[in-house]
């Protein structure tokens, strides 16, 4: 006879596998619902894509489109450098989740869409929606950022931007090799970087080789670190009879044939696992040079300033999700009697979190509306902007990784295993500090644009005073750092960014976050009322408007 139920447990306890005290699932949520993001779209002029905005958000929570991150993640891509008949084709293979999330990315105007779009804020409704979007995964935001940020470079060559410019900056994803003018869309990469030099491009030893036609050159060399392999064309640098230069280089040439791109191996990467990231090697290449001979980095140096705030975009997204994520577990999980999110600790290093990803995406925004500007004509926002970015790349991407660590840490076990997601988010935190320019090279930067471009510091210390007398403990920071650009120097650099950075951050939050918000950051961020972890926000914080503030649906 087959026990029954009750009789198979005797002393009324459970069956074993019945669940009980763990989340529900996240999904389906709204990735748009944060009042700092929304508030800052409007107040950086792209208020008009608010709606937008709101239904991008509503899809990028949706199951199907993390369904598409986790899936595009899971299975890599693969290299495949010959056909089933020997001849070599240098192609990569994706799952089909990736393709989805690249089709919604550039169709939403993740890409270079907005050089075309004549509206102000365009370039922040842009940054607002990979802020949005990066809630689904980064590695595909690899391919979109360089498309984005390769149109400034190709205008240095007016004829060759008048071909790919309009391509460049359309909504239609249109994978596969062709010959680039037959396609609906195109993409963009880049390949900067060698074994011998890594950030030093300067030492590149990629020789160009002008032809007979004029502005044509062959390229021979190796570079070490190219991501996104199948885009369409590829900004590079090699060295010309004039020096360094940058040059366009397509995978498949005007008559059909296949650029010379061999695909030596796929990087095995500790994060980013869905991004293709290679070495190519060039050999008789085919290549066309984009601005003078011998101002390569010259020619790049507006890619950089875009590709380094799609880097504070990509660490502020995953703050906010790893947040959400956090903020979600502690709302439904129990312990010791009361909800985690309602105990005191756990409440503390949620507000302490959302400062820190408030001062993030506050940030990003504030750059993106410099960029808006400066790319319209505003000689002050350019200043602004190119110091900002370069403070803004060093402090927030530096941020990454230890809050991933603790948001997932408010997970515990749970948050620790592949399935929550939170080992994904935490293994790519590192990559955007060292994408474009490692902390050390982005605190050089700042270094030279103070050493270089007076008007630098000037533009800075203009948006601190828009804030003077509202907060003393900030008005003293702007002081100490008046001081210290006196003696500043390579072995106090990161000292002095860091420091530049949270005045910047303390300054935009006193003018625009509530009360609760700037206060609890001032008194951490530069009063020293701090201790060294996360969770150490002072007594007197105002955690709980801190915490409503942040976690979408409120408590």
């Amino acid at each position: 006879m087959v026990p029954t139920p009750d009789e198979q447990r005797p002393y009324g306890g459970a069956a074993t596998h019945d669940v009980t005290n763990q989340a529900p699932p996240l999904t389906p949520y709204d990735a748009s619902d944060d009042t700092v993001l929304l508030e800052g779209l409007r107040r950086e002029g792209a208020g008009w894509a608010e709606e937008e905005l709101r239904r991008l958000g509503r899809q990028a929570g949706s199951a199907q489109a993390q369904e598409w991150a986790d899936l595009a993640n899971r299975y890599e891509p693969e290299l495949r450098t010959h056909d089933r008949y020997g001849n070599r084709v240098d192609e990569v293979e994706f799952h089909p989740s990736w393709h989805h999330l690249m089709r919604t990315a550039i169709a939403e105007g993740l890409a270079a869409s907005p050089w075309g779009d004549a509206r102000p804020g365009a370039h922040v409704a842009r940054t607002a929606g990979g802020l949005v979007w990066g809630h689904t995964e980064a590695g595909h935001g690899c391919p979109t950022s360089m498309t984005y940020a390769a149109v400034p470079a190709l205008r240095r060559q007016p004829e060759l931007a008048k071909v790919y410019e309009p391509l460049l900056t359309s909504r239609e994803y249109d994978p596969g090799l062709r010959v680039p003018t037959d396609k609906r869309g195109l993409l963009a990469g880049m390949g900067m970087t060698e074994k011998q030099g890594g950030s030093d491009v300067r030492t590149n030893t990629t020789a160009a080789t002008p032809t007979a036609e004029p502005g044509v050159y062959t390229l021979r060399g190796h570079k070490w670190f190219t991501s996104a392999p199948m885009c369409d064309v590829f900004l590079v640098l090699a060295q010309a009879p004039g020096g360094l230069s940058c040059f366009l280089v397509p995978r498949v040439l005007p008559d059909g044939t296949r650029n010379t791109f061999r695909i030596q191996r796929l990087k095995d990467k500790l994060g980013n696992r869905s991004n293709a990231s290679s070495e190519p090697e060039f050999d008789g290449t085919v290549a066309w040079l984009v601005g003078p001979e011998g101002q390569g980095v010259k020619t790049i140096i507006e890619m950089v300033n875009c590709t380094r705030l799609d880097c504070v975009m990509m660490s502020a997204a995953l703050m906010r999700k790893s947040l959400v994520e956090a903020g979600h577990h502690a709302r439904h999980r129990s312990a010791f009697g009361a909800r985690l999110v309602d105990q005191p600790l756990m409440r503390n290093v949620l507000a302490d979190l959302a400062l820190e990803s408030e001062a993030a995406t506050t940030l990003t925004l504030r750059l993106a509306g410099a960029a808006d500007r400066a790319i319209r004509g505003d000689e002050g926002e350019a200043a602004f902007r190119r110091i900002a970015t370069a403070v803004g790349k060093y402090w927030v991407t530096k941020r990454g990784p230890a809050f991933t660590a603790e948001a997932l840490e408010c997970l515990g076990g749970n948050g620790y295993v592949e399935d929550s997601g939170m080992p994904r988010h935490y293994r790519e935190a590192p990559l955007l500090s060292i994408w474009e320019g490692s902390g050390n090279v982005n605190a050089l930067d700042v270094l030279r644009a103070l050493g270089r471009e007076p008007g630098t510091a000037e533009a800075l210390f203009s948006e601190f005073a828009l804030a003077r007398g509202a907060d003393a403990r900030l008005d003293a920071a702007v002081a100490r750092l008046k001081d210290r650009l006196s003696g500043a120097s390579q072995t106090t650099a990161r000292r002095l960014v860091e420091d530049m950075a949270l005045t910047l951050q303390a300054s935009l939050l006193v003018r625009h976050a509530p009360p609760a918000v700037a206060d609890a950051f001032c008194a951490t961020r530069l009063g020293g009322d701090w201790g060294h972890a996360f969770g150490t926000l002072p007594e007197a914080a105002d955690l709980d408007a801190i915490v409503r503030r942040s976690l979408p649906g409120r408590d």
